[in-house]
């Protein structure tokens, strides 16, 4: 990628320039040539022209003028003549020619060029002012990157090449930050071309400009791009330009709508639909690649920085080039990216991959390309079995409820061919652009934009899980004939039970995919005061919690789609329609879940010796995974969330103050990420209540501890001895010091009216962290208030916690004390 070659002869360019006609007739007789197309005519009309101007010059100095040379720069230099392509010429001279003599000279070159039409960009130069220019321009600088000799002196042009690079190597680490730069501000005005409906091929972030800074990346020596499909990118993007050069006579880069069926039929292609993909998907190519390759430059560049006498003291101790940071099972961050950890084994961890990627998309990091490349490869040997296992399940949605983050991951897995193996059906939507102009996005960039719209909406539903997924899953059927609703039901289902969903979880994505449309149709076309057009809406929609999820997903759609789909009036029509219809779904409040599942037998042997003893007991076990369990009464509708991932840790404790924040704290202390919990009161002896906790937790990494320490620590967290809150401050500050995680939606505590006769429901739903049951069991405690029950869940990233709390005198508590303590509760999560 860092040398420029020669162009060869193609069997349209063999007639001489001085045939008759000459250059333009050739030329015109090359560019007409049906059988003359791709990177062969360009350099074959790279050597016509090449014929040419040698001739020029050849002509222009008979007399004798020695110590000149002709150079070609640029994409000419590359060899690289597009039909409408202007000529960037250098005419080099040693100094010793009259100053009249070169402009005479320079007349008798670029005056026949003008004549034909042709654009031209031009200097006169001896080789040390042609190193000055390109200190004082960086454009001039890369442009000399691609110096070929034309004609003339040859030694004075391969004098200049060897200055050239050898300058650019070393002021590359001065001015690749400003060519960064550059890029940055082009893509700023021109747009990501991969998702432009009439994109700039040149300009355009992942275009031609993209391309050719790899190419000097490279020729720095400092960093090279990822090599896959890069090349053959590059070409594709040249083709087009090349046939829209032809089709429009004009000297364009942008794929404007009324020329893509004649490009595209000049390229032997279905229709500019199949244009515009194939474009793309080379976008894509080309915009990844620039990504990863700036990062690397990034990454050296600030390792040159460091002092080389500090570099010499971390060296042996450090050759790895920084400190590795525990992020998930396997996974580390390292020098600013997520990485697989010494000890991961992809081989024997099918998960690893989607854990590492939700770790990096949570931790805010780019996930590096060693590690998709690594993990890819024993995917592809051994997938994930299908129904997928819990883990994995958990993982995807915790990748898709990272927002902004989750964007950049899920396109490094796609770049590396990773999506459409673990989702085949994304293949008919990858890359397929929306013709319609309201939409900012390809279809599958829009369902991955629209999941992060939900992200941030998380907090209004019971099962983020189902939002997430149904918000990656709604447009699915765009691939395919017909209504891309009803072809999208059926895709729905296939890959919500494909991910290992159960039946009753599968029919709310299926119901939410079909009807993803319902809600602002008929919010924005119907007569809301017409009790049919509630109860038509009521019948499809089914549930309560089915339409809580359908007014989150209809939004959050509306925003991925672009800024004409949503405003004020829009959302306010459809918070109209949506209250009509849960008005007409109300029923009567489910019975209070407390005592309603009777305890096991262990579970009463448990709160028995605790009872006896008049100290905690606990017992940790490894259970397989299990169906999803029957759904609870304050659960979303279908089924409740699915069976979690890890391990089962039961706790009895004699009822005093403080037992759920210490339990909570010391497993946080011990990094055991709490995936679900249920808190029940037990008197199995007549002696006093027991607290039962029962609880599935997992490891963030490394093995569980021992049920031995964890019992120790929890009676220290109770008798005060171990300073749980101190210890948990002390880690989230290390935490917060290195992570880059976008910032979360806020948490949300409210009181579920209605949900219980014998107590009053606190619901809280937040972002999943370090200590966050540990925070609400403290809010509780402080407030004085009875926890009577609880029901933990973790989907994803997201915590929904459902508290059934009492005041002393063991009933629910008043209105204002209700909204007092969840008030106190999300000042704490704060």
């Amino acid at each position: 990628m860092t040398e420029s070659v020669e162009p060869t002869a193609h069997p349209a360019a063999t007639a001489p320039a001085d045939a008759p006609g000459g250059y333009p007739a050739a030329r015109l007789r090359l560019l007409q040539d049906d059988g003359a197309a791709g990177p062969d005519r360009r350099a074959a009309l790279a050597r016509l022209t090449d014929d040419w101007l040698a001739a020029l010059l050849a002509e222009a100095t008979a007399p004798a003028a020695p110590g000149t040379a002709l150079v070609a720069v640029g994409g000419y230099g590359r060899g690289e003549l597009s039909p409408r392509s202007d000529l960037d010429l250098l005419l080099l001279h040693d100094g010793r020619a009259a100053p009249g003599d070169l402009a005479a000279l320079a007349d008798r070159l670029w005056y026949p060029v003008w004549d034909l039409g042709l654009d031209l960009d031009h200097s006169v130069r001896t080789p040390a002012e042609a190193r000055r220019a390109a200190r004082d321009d960086l454009k001039v600088q890369l442009g000399l990157l691609d110096a070929r000799h034309v004609a003339g002196d040859p030694a004075l042009t391969a004098a200049l090449r060897t200055a050239a690079y050898a300058d650019w190597r070393e002021c590359a680490p001065r001015r690749l930050p400003e060519l960064r730069e550059l890029c940055r501000q082009r893509a700023a005005r021109q747009g990501e071309l991969q998702y432009l409906l009439e994109p700039d091929l040149k300009e355009a972030h992942g275009g031609l400009r993209d391309a050719t800074a790899l190419r000097a990346i490279a020729a720095s020596w400092l960093a090279d791009a990822p090599r896959g499909g890069l090349e053959a990118a590059r070409t594709r993007l040249l083709d087009t330009r090349d046939a829209l050069h032809l089709t429009t006579g004009r000297a364009t880069d942008r794929l404007s709508l009324q020329e893509q069926d004649q490009v595209a039929g000049a390229l032997g292609l279905l229709d500019a639909d199949a244009l515009l993909r194939r474009t793309y998907e080379s976008a894509r190519t080309i915009a990844y690649a620039a990504d990863v390759t700036w990062r690397e430059v990034g990454r050296v560049l600030r390792a040159r920085s460091v002092k080389p006498v500090l570099r010499g003291l971390l060296h042996g101790r450090t050759a790895d080039r920084g400190e590795r940071s525990p992020l998930a099972d396997g996974v580390v961050e390292l020098d600013g990216e997520a990485v697989l950890a010494r000890t991961a084994r992809p081989e024997r961890d099918p998960v690893l991959l989607l854990r590492a990627a939700a770790a990096a998309a949570q931790a805010g990091l780019p996930l590096a390309t060693h590690a998709i490349r690594r993990c890819a490869a024993t995917h592809a040997a051994a997938p994930l079995p299908v129904p997928w296992p819990a883990e994995a399940r958990e993982q995807l949605v915790t990748l898709l409820g990272a927002g902004a983050h989750t964007v950049p991951v899920w396109e490094a897995l796609e770049a590396e061919g990773v999506i459409t193996r673990l989702l085949p059906d994304w293949e008919r939507v990858r890359c397929r652009p929306q013709r319609n102009p309201v939409h900012t996005w390809t279809v599958d960039r829009h369902l991955v934009e629209t999941a992060v719209r939900a992200a941030a909406l998380t907090r209004r539903v019971h099962r983020p899980d189902l939002l997430l997924v149904a918000a990656l899953l709604h447009d699915i059927g765009k691939g395919w004939p017909g209504d891309h609703a009803v072809a999208g039901e059926t895709i729905a289902r296939d890959v919500a039970a494909r991910l290992g969903f159960g039946p009753g979880d599968t029919e709310v994505i299926a119901a939410l995919v079909r009807h993803h449309l319902l809600l602002i149709e008929t919010a924005t076309r119907r007569d809301l005061d017409d009790p049919e057009t509630v109860g038509a809406v009521a019948e499809a929609v089914g549930s309560p919690g089915t339409l809580e999820l359908l007014h989150a997903l209809t939004e959050a759609d509306a925003l991925a789609t672009g800024p004409a789909a949503w405003s004020s009036w829009r959302a306010g029509l459809v918070s109209g329609l949506v209250q009509r219809v849960a008005d007409r779904l109300a029923g009567e409040p489910a019975p209070d879940p407390r005592g309603t599942d009777a305890p096991t037998a262990e579970q009463e042997r448990l709160a028995v010796e605790a009872a006896r003893t008049g100290g905690p007991v606990l017992a940790l076990h490894t259970r397989p995974e299990t169906a999803p369990p029957a759904a609870a009464e304050d659960a979303a509708p279908a089924d409740a969330a699915p069976e979690p991932v890890g391990v089962e840790l039961l706790i009895a404790v004699p009822d005093q103050p403080g037992v759920l924040p210490a339990a909570a704290g010391v497993l946080a202390l011990h990094r055991l990420t709490v995936r679900a919990a249920d808190l029940r009161t037990l008197d199995p002896i007549g002696q006093g209540p027991v607290l039962l906790l029962s609880w599935r937790v997992a490891a963030e990494y490394g093995s569980l501890p021992e049920a031995g320490r964890l019992r120790a620590d929890l009676v220290r967290a109770l008798d005060g001895s171990l300073d749980v809150p101190g210890r948990l401050a002390e880690r989230e500050r290390a935490y917060a010091r290195r992570s880059r995680a976008a910032l979360a939606p806020p948490p949300r505590v409210t009181i579920a009216a209605g949900s219980s006769r014998t107590a009053t429901v606190i619901e809280v739903r937040a972002q999943d962290a370090h200590g966050l049951l540990h925070r609400i069991g403290r809010a509780l405690d402080a407030a004085g208030v009875a926890v009577r029950s609880a029901h933990i869940s973790t989907l994803g990233a997201n915590a929904v916690d459902a508290f059934y709390v009492t005041g002393p005198d063991g009933t629910p508590l008043p209105d204002a004390v209700a909204h007092k303590v969840a008030e106190t509760i999300e000042a704490a999560l704060q």
